[in-house]
């Protein structure tokens, strides 16, 4: 994530003028501060700014952008793009609603694009070096390297800190593929610089962006294939729920290759050609852009943790036990970094602990957090909990509920009956264990089920809530009904028999 990777127009120098303002003056430093943070991505953000409220003296330091992926390259630009694919897809669905539009859609890219950097930049004062220096943040923009167990130094000055955390994020995974680089190819990270589209994309990856911007292009008129290693997209959901979002990606006119391998690449006058193997046999796609969404890995590089007594993996990212403390007792870490959690909720929760543990002695666990996610692909995939995989994983018994969306009266009238709500619960009772849902707008329904988990709420207190007629989440009201249901053993449906004979 650099500079260089966003587009030169008005917009995003407005967005640079904020995130990373080019006569930003580094403050003197203060003579020992509270806290330390590196990285202004969600966790660096989060923490910075509840240490400064509560009184802490707080310095803040970033090398790139403020706001990290989640304004810059994640986030924001993708919903951006995701909503203006969602309109061009109703729009052509229109005439099954009765609703005629004679000159059918015309999908004007560069005007979509300048809209999703307009938007982008009117967010970015929530995350700018000015809010935060008005918070009492001394914010450094810099390249940050520890010298020390109690030092970092940022534009050859010297921070002495109480405490510190490592909030550097993640970024794009470069596949290692003969020719790959010589061609070119996109990341998250430069995808949302485009001003034109690309008539033919390949997108290596069908994880939550490869499926979330593989949807997106073909919606906008690209001719897309997208490349996965494992036998279903995105590997970490239930299986269920990937293919009816696979199915869902081809009716958009996505082509989908699973249990493929990309061998190499060449440029061609005509653009890129990749040579792939699916299932033993050659493909040849030819393809103007390449989209990379194959995973994420840590920014540990460059800090020199190795002075501050900060172990770490290349891969895994910095080191640090259930409260979020490295093997240095005054340096902390949340967020991507460190975290398998790549959510910008989860860094937030995380920042959360760090305050408590590092500030004041707590023993905040972040395994203690219920983490919901969602790829906000058409249907949603969203997700809490344990799959039924990793529940036989732990030896754990379960019992699942299932309710089709083609059976939820709002779902049918809104034309939208692809998808589904599933519940795990522990067996012989209704305690959630974890969710699944595929649904429209499965990400605005999961809270429910997140809350009941949170709170120890079963299948039977959500079947005894009123939920408004008609609305698809209404289906999660169903799997009460359900569970109350298997409640009426063929033993207690004869008493009940009995009962009523006997009050005749």
């Amino acid at each position: 994530m650099t500079v260089q990777t966003l587009a030169d127009d008005p917009h995003d120098r407005r967005l640079v003028a904020q995130v990373h303002p080019a006569d930003w003056t580094n403050p003197t430093p203060a003579g020992r501060y509270n806290l330390v943070v590196i990285g202004a991505g969600t966790a660096g953000l989060v923490t910075a700014a509840g240490a400064a409220g509560l009184g802490a003296k707080v310095a803040l330091i970033e090398r790139e952008l403020m706001g990290g992926d989640c304004l810059n390259v994640g986030c924001v630009p993708s919903k951006g793009l995701i909503s203006a694919a969602r309109i061009a897809a109703t729009v052509r669905r229109a005439g099954e609603f009765g609703v005629h539009v004679p000159d059918g859609v015309a999908v004007d890219f560069p005007a979509m694009m300048e809209r999703m950097r307009r938007l982008r930049a009117d967010i970015a004062p929530n995350d700018s070096a000015a809010r935060f220096q008005s918070l009492g943040v001394d914010v450094f923009l810099g390249d940050g390297r520890f010298t020390g167990r109690d030092t970092i130094e940022v534009g050859g000055q010297s921070l002495r800190f109480r405490k510190a955390v490592i909030a550097t994020g993640a970024r794009a995974h470069r596949p290692d593929v003969p020719g790959l680089a010589e061609a070119g190819f996109l990341t998250n990270e430069s995808v949302f610089a485009l001003t034109a589209l690309p008539p033919r994309l390949t997108v290596l990856g069908g994880g939550p962006i490869g499926c979330e911007l593989a949807q997106a292009f073909a919606r906008f008129g690209s001719e897309v294939t997208l490349l996965e290693r494992s036998d279903q997209l995105l590997g970490r959901e239930d299986r269920d729920a990937a293919d009816v979002l696979a199915a869902a990606l081809e009716g958009d006119g996505v082509t989908i290759l699973l249990n493929a391998t990309l061998d190499r690449v060449e440029r061609e006058s005509s653009g890129k050609r990749l040579h792939v193997t699916q299932d033993g046999q050659p493909w040849l796609i030819e393809a103007d852009e390449i989209l990379v969404a194959a995973g994420r890995v840590p920014n540990v590089g460059g800090l020199n943790l190795e002075a501050a007594g900060v172990p770490y993996d290349l891969r895994q990212g910095v080191t640090v036990n259930d409260r979020l403390q490295t093997a240095n007792p005054r340096i902390y870490a949340a967020g991507d970094v460190c975290s398998r959690f790549k959510f910008t909720h989860a860094a937030d929760f995380q920042a959360r602990i760090v305050l408590q543990n590092a500030l004041f002695g707590g023993r905040a666990k972040a395994s203690a957090l219920t983490i919901p996610w969602c790829t906000y692909t058409s249907p949603e995939v969203a997700h809490v909990g344990w799959t039924e995989w990793e529940a036989t994983e732990r030896g754990v018994a379960i019992q699942t509920f299932v309710q089709p969306l083609e059976h939820i009266d709002r779902a049918i009238l809104a034309g939208a009956t692809e998808g589904f709500v599933k519940v795990h619960v522990a067996a012989g009772s209704d305690r959630i264990v974890g969710a699944t849902l595929v649904a429209e707008h499965a990400g605005e329904m999961l809270g429910e089920l997140t809350l009941a988990m949170n709170l120890g709420l079963g299948l039977r207190a959500i079947g005894s809530t009123i939920h408004p007629y008609p609305t698809v989440a209404e289906a999660i009201r169903k799997l009460g009904d359900q569970y109350n249901r298997t409640r009426l053993t063929p033993f207690v449906k004869s008493l009940f028999r009995r009962w009523l004979a006997w009050t005749r």
